[in-house]
């Protein structure tokens, strides 16, 4: 009988573990292509920070996958740490708070731990941190951050040790269909074939799916991080999710500092050609300042900082604010993993995995329809689609 064959498009977290995930299975052979180096897109340039507390039982259930393997992996991955020395803290402000309090009972049924936290106690357990006094935060004990280019580079080498096929500077620009079956991909090296085809190319994903008559709707946003020179005195804190801020901040390796801040005010960007690249997309100087004025009281180690790395990533959105994950009803062996928001890092050990359920198995350990890439309609896609949207509009869910 003949091996299975899988190809796997774009070499970022959720491509990685996909890959990871399915040599686990014992699938056959898997090919990753991706159109630059491991890791040149979003995933390098992501924060890392990871929570179970999430808005819905899907996303509940799935990132309960993902914490658990992060703890796994700081085991099994040479080279990579899962710090959740502090857990991971959200942060609320009093118009904030009853949103998240109504999810309180969604945690409990499905056990998922967590601790209310008032200001003073957060104050106290942190002395880094200065929330205001009418604050208030949710601890997940289970939470934490990873450094992304430590765990990319662990992955990468599990994966070729594995076997996975990993192919660099290779672009595909175009899936390959016969009939209703999506049959390989098209590479400026030729044709390559294959059973199944997984899509993780994240930004670039519209205008792939496009040559196979697909659209999704998924926006993409840019998004802004900052890491300090080393710090002269102890930076002692879990990651912070700092919606009243909008941004978050945590630790960084060496005693650094790094902050992340959403762009509100600005437009959707739109990605339609394979050429793109994040690099073009320049820092813009007045965002940086803007985050400091907001974080400034929370976190005064901020104060009088040198900042040694600005990078800029996109944001993936879906139009419902979930992800969109697992296999196309009207194309056979063609499956997605993206919009992840802020949280595709956090996702990944879990996307992967599923992915690769879906690929291995053709069903996944738990009911995934609420990710269905075939839950919208395609008039509503083509509106969402042909609009612009600034992200303080958008559906914003954070890590």
């Amino acid at each position: 009988m003949t091996e299975r064959h899988a190809i796997i498009i774009g070499g970022g977290v959720t491509g990685l573990s996909t890959a990871y995930h399915l040599k686990r299975l014992g699938y056959g052979e898997v090919t990753l292509f991706e159109k630059d180096g491991v890791g040149a897109g979003s995933s390098s340039r992501a924060a890392g920070i990871s929570t179970g507390l999430l808005w819905t039982e899907t996303g509940v259930l799935a990132r309960k996958t993902a914490l658990r393997r992060f703890r796994e992996m700081s085991r099994e991955l040479d080279g990579y740490t899962f710090h959740n020395e502090h857990g991971c803290l959200g942060l609320f402000s009093p118009e904030l708070w009853p949103g998240r309090e109504a999810l309180l009972p969604l945690y409990d049924e499905f056990d998922v731990p967590y601790q209310v936290l008032s200001a003073a106690k957060i104050r106290r357990r942190w002395p880094a941190l200065n929330p205001p006094s009418d604050h208030l935060g949710v601890l997940d004990p289970l939470g934490g951050y990873s450094e992304p280019p430590e765990y990319l580079a662990a992955l990468t080498r599990k994966v070729r040790q594995l076997g996975v096929r990993l192919v660099e500077g290779t672009r595909v620009d175009e899936l390959v269909l016969a009939g209703d079956r999506v049959t390989g991909v098209a590479t400026s090296s030729g044709v390559v074939s294959a059973d199944a085809v997984v899509v993780a190319n994240y930004a670039w994903i519209l205008p792939l799916l496009a040559t196979a008559g697909i659209a999704l709707p998924a926006k993409t946003f840019v998004h802004q991080r900052y890491v300090t020179k080393p710090l002269a005195t102890p930076f002692v804190a879990p990651p912070v999710n700092a919606d009243p801020f909008l941004g978050y901040v945590r630790p960084a390796d060496g005693n650094r500092i790094l902050i992340g801040a959403e762009t509100p005010d600005r437009d959707d960007m739109k990605v339609g050609d394979f050429g793109f690249r994040l690099d073009r997309i320049e820092d813009d100087p007045a965002v940086l300042p803007a985050v400091l004025e907001r974080f400034g009281d929370f976190v005064p180690a901020l104060r009088g900082a040198e900042w040694e790395t600005r990078k800029v990533g996109l944001l993936s959105f879906s139009m419902d604010g979930e992800p969109i994950l697992g296999p196309f009803g009207k194309v056979a062996g063609l499956f997605v993993g993206v919009c992840f928001h802020s949280g595709g890092f956090s996702y990944n050990p879990a996307s992967g995995y599923y992915l690769a359920e879906f690929v291995a198995n053709g069903r996944t350990s738990i009911d995934l329809a609420a990710f269905s890439p075939d839950r919208f309609g395609a008039a509503e896609t083509a509106e969402y689609l042909a609009s612009t949207v600034p992200q303080r509009n958008a559906a914003r869910r954070r890590h």
